[in-house]
């Protein structure tokens, strides 16, 4: 069972501001990558990231959660970045457990299949891609690899 006594030490305005924060700029991302030694040629991993040109936020973000990673890119917007999967289950997921978001509750499903080590079954595989699918639905949105790429 996780401790999640870290959370009463953000101050509840705070939490909120950093939760609309994140609700706007933030991702919660789903990769998937070909990989030919895995037992099903696919690699599945979580990540939570937000970018931002202004750091104060991201330096919030990553104090408060007690977890991740900051990185900036040559073009100077910086980046918050979360792909550790205990970090995820233990600081993310609680944080943003009252956020009623469609995203946030589909990357808490997949995570779950995840905990439950049903991503390295063909059925975990084909629920995670079918749920990943509802992911940042709408224009913008790219994919390397579709569900009929994997599941096919």
């Amino acid at each position: 069972m996780n401790d999640l006594k870290w959370l009463n030490d953000i101050p509840p305005k705070l939490g909120w501001y950093l939760s609309g924060f994140v609700d706007g700029e933030g991702s919660f991302i789903v990769s998937v990558r070909k990989k030919k030694d895995y037992q099903l040629g696919w690699q599945i991993d979580l990540v939570f990231n937000v970018a931002q040109r202004d750091i104060s936020n991201l330096v919030l973000l990553k104090k408060f959660l007690g977890c991740g990673r900051l990185q900036r890119r040559k073009d100077g917007v910086n980046y918050f970045i979360v792909n550790n999967y205990a970090s995820i289950n233990e600081r993310v997921i609680p944080f943003f457990s009252s956020k009623k978001k469609k995203n946030f509750l589909v990357f808490t499903k997949i995570a779950k299949i995840y905990e439950e080590k049903l991503h390295l079954t063909k059925d975990g595989l084909k629920e995670i891609m079918f749920l990943r699918e509802k992911l940042n639905e709408g224009a913008g949105r790219t994919r390397k690899y579709k569900y009929s790429d994997i599941i096919n």
